[in-house]
């Protein structure tokens, strides 16, 4: 079931909706990524803009300099273990899109259901960032301490978090919130075996920036078959 969803969504990526998706998420990622760094520029600036007097040594001109360059490696650092999380969580806001390009492709005889409000999407987006960047980094916690484990932290927790958050943006379409959460708790290890599989690719460069759109569409898929399978009829229609 798994594996089946999965391929359908790597079929679908040449979808204009697909792409479209995937690359407003990943230019409004870096613009968000150049903006912080464009901030703490700012700030350092408004700080150290004048010459610093230190002892023995005297007026000291380039602390800014060192401030600015330090700060442009501290955000390019930061930004391998922010970039998947940050990128999810604005994709998040236009997976309904996906979601519907899946539905018509595959499931052409549902009924049309209206997409999720925009207040909506930004406050999943912004709570799933939240989750996303704060386990990730109490995560790092875990790597320190039992490194040998690093792996399986990573991906189980990563694949938790993405199984949960996609299969709730595709069943929430048709089930609405309350049923989209009882249907996961039911199928969870379904879900959370699937949001592993998304999470494999996350520690691939570039490949990392697809997960978001081929997991949309795989829980899409897997949506569908779990309803189909229990005998569910679409509440939607």
């Amino acid at each position: 079931m798994i594996l089946t969803a999965f391929f359908k969504a790597l079929s679908q990526l040449p979808d204009p909706r697909f792409q479209r998706v995937l690359w407003l998420g990943v230019g409004l990622t870096l613009a968000l990524l150049v903006g912080a760094y464009l901030l703490i520029l700012g700030v350092i600036g408004w700080f150290v803009s004048d010459p610093v007097s230190l002892p023995w040594i005297g007026e000291v001109t380039w602390i800014d300099n060192l401030l600015g360059w330090g700060s442009l490696f501290g955000v390019l650092i930061a930004s391998v273990f922010l970039m998947i999380p940050i990128a999810s969580a604005i994709t998040s806001l236009f997976l309904d899109t996906v979601a519907e390009a899946v539905e018509d492709a595959h499931y052409p005889d549902l009924p049309h259901v209206a997409a999720t409000s925009i207040l909506d999407g930004v406050r999943d987006s912004i709570a799933f960032l939240g989750v996303l960047v704060g386990a990730n980094l109490v995560a790092l916690i875990g790597y320190i301490l039992v490194p040998f484990a690093a792996p399986f932290i990573f991906y189980g927790m990563n694949g938790y978090l993405l199984g949960r958050e996609y299969f709730q943006v595709a069943a929430m379409r048709r089930l609405g919130r309350t049923g989209a959460q009882a249907l996961r708790k039911q199928h969870m290890g379904t879900i959370w075996t699937a949001g592993i599989l998304m999470a494999l690719p996350l520690s691939i460069p570039l490949v990392n920036l697809f997960v978001p759109i081929i997991g949309a569409a795989t829980f899409t898929h897997l949506y569908h078959r779990i309803t189909r399978t229990a005998g569910l009829a679409d509440p939607s229609g």
